[in-house]
């Protein structure tokens, strides 16, 4: 089998890639059979020279590769018919700008396995850059509020080398007696503890946190029963919440009413109580005035995240009054942070972090016969057609939705 490691074509560029080099070459060295090709790109992080060095051939052309590696959504005018591809296709969810690429794969009678639905039996998700959006959104939302209370000046993760050197970056902050919430237990929210960690933050439970005061920084990480209640009062278990959110009812509003910053790392699924509306931003014991939304749901359930910000312009204020935009630093604003590309901001440790689990999680049922079932679940399209699995979303495919 001949594996290709595609060029990142999208705008604006991505520095990502599926393997650095190191990993490439571990690839080889664990399965002497796999055949590898690195497509050459003068944008990603690791130079076509470092894959030459470890022996790797670089070309303009991977035509004779059966499967090819990517990160984000491959151009439809770059798509080879007849391949197996693996990238962020963001169709899963029947986003409209990204149908006719789902077409055109059909079409090309391309075999589409997007990274977002490679699971293991239990449907956990095996692989992503949740952790680097994670560290990279939790440290913008410190950078947003030193620049906005002009306290302390982190320079733009995007222009330090790697993880090390933000971590270094981080001794230049200086917090008042806050209060973080962090909504999550998975990788992105994890990613974001991780920073909250290295400033040697105290976390505290639940409970003291909505009734203590304190006298210095403090963090509390909160998941779907902390924030959500049943509407009839019953306390029944997360898988309850998972499969009936709609006998649920937020219960933010009592964290709300006692922070002062709240990096949202959680997943927002379908039908699940909005976390805090724009009314409840309204009322006057809503304290939160800074956000890092993560998760980055547009007008959705975080009422102040308005419309996805960029890595070049971060931040942007919310008015709850006026429910307008206005800038970061606005009297009375809530300054938002919502990011939606964050793991582009640290390509390195992005791609080292991402090659680790995809060799560890898929490469090997390209050898195994799939014993585990990897890739059967993570086709999702197949001789033309959709897999079972994702038949859900021929009604997109064909324009009636």
């Amino acid at each position: 089998m001949k594996i290709g490691i595609i060029r990142e074509r999208k705008t604006p560029p991505d520095r990502r890639v599926v393997f650095s080099p190191e990993k490439l070459k571990e690839l080889q060295e664990t399965f002497l059979e796999a055949q590898i090709k690195v497509e050459s790109s003068s944008i990603r992080i690791f130079s076509d020279a470092t894959y030459q060095d470890r022996g790797i051939e670089v070309s303009e052309n991977l035509s004779d590769c059966e499967v090819l590696l990517g990160v984000k959504e491959v151009p439809i005018s770059a798509l080879i018919p007849n391949k197996k591809y693996f990238f962020f296709s963001h169709t899963i969810k029947k986003q409209p700008y990204n149908r006719e690429l789902l077409q055109a794969i059909l079409e090309k009678n391309i075999e589409l396995f997007d990274h977002e639905t490679i699971t293991d039996s239990k449907g956990n998700r095996l692989i992503g850059f949740g952790r680097y959006a994670g560290i990279v959104g939790a440290y913008n939302g410190l950078r947003a509020f030193g620049i906005r209370e002009k306290s302390f000046q982190l320079e733009k993760v995007e222009t330090l080398p790697d993880y090390t050197a933000l971590k270094q970056e981080l001794k230049k902050v200086e917090l008042p007696h806050l209060k973080i919430v962090l909504t999550g237990s998975g990788k992105v929210a994890n990613g974001a503890r991780e920073i909250l960690e290295e400033l040697n933050l105290k976390e505290v439970n639940v409970q003291d946190y909505l009734v203590n005061d304190f006298d210095e920084a403090v963090f509390c990480q909160i998941d779907v029963l902390d924030y959500n209640k049943r509407k009839d009062g019953k306390n029944l278990d997360r898988y309850d919440f998972y499969n009936n959110p709609d006998e649920y009812e937020s219960d933010f509003m009592r964290f709300a009413e006692v922070s002062d910053f709240f990096i949202a790392g959680h997943f927002y699924g379908d039908g699940a109580p909005f976390l805090f509306t724009r009314e409840d931003a309204k009322h006057p014991e809503f304290k939160i005035n800074l956000v890092a939304d993560i998760s980055c749901d547009i007008d959705g359930p975080v009422a102040s995240t308005l419309r996805p910000s960029t890595i070049a312009d971060p931040f942007y204020g919310y008015d709850p009054t006026t429910e307008k935009e206005v800038t970061f630093d606005a009297p009375e604003a809530i300054t938002v942070m919502a990011v939606d590309n964050l793991p582009c901001e640290l390509p390195k440790d992005a791609s080292e972090g991402f090659g680790e689990m995809f060799l560890e999680h898929v490469i090997p049922s390209f050898y195994n016969d799939d014993v585990n079932g990897i890739l059967e679940r993570a086709r999702m399209t197949f001789q033309g057609k959709l897999t079972p699995r994702f038949a859900y979303l021929q009604d997109f495919v064909d324009g009636k939705e």
